[in-house]
Formats: C-alpha cells, structure tokens, sequence
C-alpha cells in the first residue's frame, strides 16, 4: 500500500483537488482526499510530487497497432505516393498489409504498444485483424479491448469467420484487456453477419465497435451504390456479385433499420452524419470515436461537432493507426482537436482523452478517472502554474510535461 501525493489531483469526474492524494492497494485506487486527511487514517509510505497533477491515464479509444510500421512498409514496398481518394488508401493499406509476415506485424505491435505506453496512453480500444498476435497485448502493461475485426460478404467465409470468432472469444485469456468485436464497417459487413456479430456480441456480453459514416464515397455506395466503393474497393475485393441495389439511405439508417445500433455500439469517426443519423445515434446511445488527425489526413471531411454536442452523444477520442496519422500520441489528438473545433473545452477534450474514451469501451467502472475501485493507471505531469481551472486544462494539455507513468500502481 502506497500514498501518491502532487500539488493537484485531477480526477476528471469530479473539480481538481489541491494538495490532492490517492492510496493504492493491490494496484487499485483505495482512497482519494486531502494528503493531510490521508495521513491520518492511511499508514503507508507516501511518494510525492511537488509541481506536480496526478491525472488518469490516457484512454486512446480507436487504434489499429498493427500498423505502426506502416510508413517504413511504404517506402520498403515502394508504395509511398501519397493516395488522391479514401479509396485509393484503403487499396494502398491493403496492397502493404498482404505479404507481411508474422514477425513484421509483431515487431509493428511491440512498437505501437511501445508508443502507446511512453505517451501515456494506458488503456486503448485496439482493433485487431491478426488474432496470432494477441499474446503481444495480454504480456503488457496496456489495458482496454481488443475488437476481434470482421468482414466479409461471401456466406461460407462469413459463417466460417463467425465460428473462429466464437471460439477466439470464448477462450480469451484474463487480464488487462478485455475482448470485443469489430465488424469493420456497414459497407465491407454484409447485413446477415454483421446482425450474427451484434447478437453474439450480446450473447457473450461483449461490446461492439464499428467504422461508420467515414467518408464521402459511403455515402454514395449507401444511397445509390454508386461512387468509388461500388466502382474500386468492391471489384478490387472480388466482391462485385455482392453489390446491393440502391437503398438511398445512409449507413447509419442501415444499421438502425437492422436494430443494430444500441448502447453496446460504439461508432468510429461519424463524420458524414445528418442530424436524423445523429438524433438516432444519440437515441440508441451509440458512443462516438473522434480521429479529427486520420480525418483531415485522409481528406474526409471534419465531424459535425455542433452536432454531436447538441445531440448529447458520449464522445471519446482515437489516434487511429500510423496509416493515417502522423502519431499515436494522444496529447497530440487533443491539441489538434482544440485547434480545430473550439466548440470544446480544453476540460471537454481531456474527458474526452479519458473518462469519454473509458465510456466508449464499456470500462468506466475500470479506468478514465482517479476514484476508489479503479484501477490505478494513472500520470504524473508537470504544467504551468493555473490560475482557474480552465487554465489547468489549458496547461496540461497544451503545455505539460509527461513525467510518470503507472499502470495498477506499478510505475513503468
């Protein structure tokens, strides 16, 4: 047992405290209050930090770190032209991602893992394809979900991906991370499998995570199946007898038509959502992902913001993966995300960046804040002196400093 002291405790669901502390006990938070208060009722050792906020551990809630190494792949496989569509990335990802070792894809884990970790990022909600690599997550100090992905059109794969899904997940090892699944999105999941996902999803008492309305070109293959999607991605998949007649309707209308969106839903990126797909998600209490950097570098578009906000949507934040970001720092997601939508405040983007992304991956109960029961994961920044705490916020996340990292009461 140990009693972690700074000059402030930011707990993120409840008003920075000054002079701030937390006991820890078998890597869980058993007490927060005054140091002084502590003191007297906690006999441990107490580690402080003067200058210093004790603060959660970031929660990046959208990664796929599989891809990590995937600007070196580029350049290896001679492949580092820069894509003009969404669609032309998607066929660059794919062309990279076919030929790569076992060995590659796991030393491109261990370095994102690596990242993750040296940036503060203590839990994520990983998107995993390869499930050979799972033993490199369950030995780190990361904690969150992996999501099982999923996709595919032809019945026979489906059905078979369905039964090594079951399987995977029912013999999940325990630990930090918790599994889930990912059907990839409503335009690469025929209808039938992705219903059969969401209702073993349900059965197992996993959540789901999805990529939804990410880019122009869905919108189209959505309402008239026409576009890049139907033209490119589907013919260069082999898909073109799965090709569906035009519905005229959006994604997000899709999945709700197939009662597919609830609470154990999770949607990615959203940027291409009208108020009807925004009141339907916030209805179902569909949790959103941000990745305004993958956006912006895939020239998607920018999430409606206004929107999102009005509609009361829970919202997370995600670096998505070094095929569309420049980095997995999540200090990095938040500042361009201030930078960008003003709309939020430095406080909303920093819950977003913890609590938000904890929410979105069904572990509040578990990480996002520093309260009794959680698992100490947990920073220690140095940051300007604040004045309000408006300027708290504004310090940590513009100019702070990372200094420690614990992961369950364990400094890495």
């Amino acid at each position: 047992m140990q009693i972690f002291a700074a000059s402030c405790l930011l707990s993120v669901a409840s008003p920075p405290m000054t002079g701030g502390a937390m006991v820890v006990e078998n890597g869980r938070i058993a007490a927060v209050g005054p140091l002084a208060e502590l003191r007297r009722t906690w006999p441990g050792p107490v580690r402080d930090f003067p200058g210093g906020v004790i603060m959660p551990g970031l929660v990046n809630a959208h990664t796929h770190l599989e891809l990590t190494h995937f600007p070196a792949w580029k350049i290896r496989k001679g492949l580092h032209y820069m894509p003009r569509t969404y669609a032309d990335w998607i066929m660059q990802v794919i062309k990279i991602r076919r030929g790569l070792t076992a060995t590659e894809l796991a030393h491109s884990v261990a370095e994102g893992i690596a990242k993750c970790l040296e940036t503060g990022t203590t839990t994520v909600g990983e998107i995993l394809s390869e499930r050979s690599l799972l033993p490199h997550y369950t030995t780190s100090a990361l904690g969150g979900r992996i999501f099982f992905e999923a996709l595919g059109m032809e019945p026979a794969r489906c059905a078979r991906l369905a039964a090594d899904l079951y399987e995977a997940l029912t013999s999940f090892p325990s630990g930090r991370l918790l599994p889930g699944i990912s059907p990839h999105a409503p335009h690469t999941v025929v209808g039938p499998f992705f219903s059969r996902l969401a209702a073993m999803g349900k059965e197992l008492g996993v959540p789901l995570m999805t990529h939804l309305a990410e880019s122009q070109e869905e919108l189209r293959f959505f309402h008239d199946t026409t576009g890049d999607l139907a033209e490119q991605i589907y013919p260069f998949a082999g898909w073109e007898d799965y090709l569906p007649a035009p519905r005229h309707t959006t994604p997000t209308a899709f999945l709700d038509a197939l009662e597919l969106l609830d609470a154990n839903m999770t949607a990615v990126h959203a940027v291409q959502i009208t108020p009807s797909d925004a009141d339907i998600l916030a209805r179902r209490g569909v949790a959103v992902v941000l990745c305004p950097r993958s956006n912006e570098r895939l020239a998607v578009g920018t999430a409606p913001a206004a929107l999102l906000k009005k509609a009361g949507i829970p919202l997370a934040l995600g670096t998505d993966s070094l095929a569309s970001n420049d980095s997995l720092s999540l200090w990095d997601e938040m500042r361009f995300l201030l930078d960008r939508q003003p709309l939020f405040s430095p406080a909303e983007v920093l819950a977003m960046a913890t609590l938000g992304g904890a929410h979105a991956l069904r572990l509040a109960h578990e990480v996002g804040s520093i309260e009794i029961g959680k698992r100490a994961d947990f920073l220690v920044v140095t940051a300007p002196p604040a004045v309000t705490a408006d300027s708290l916020y504004t310090g940590i996340i513009g100019q702070s400093q990372l200094e420690h990292v614990f992961c369950a009461g364990e400094e890495l």
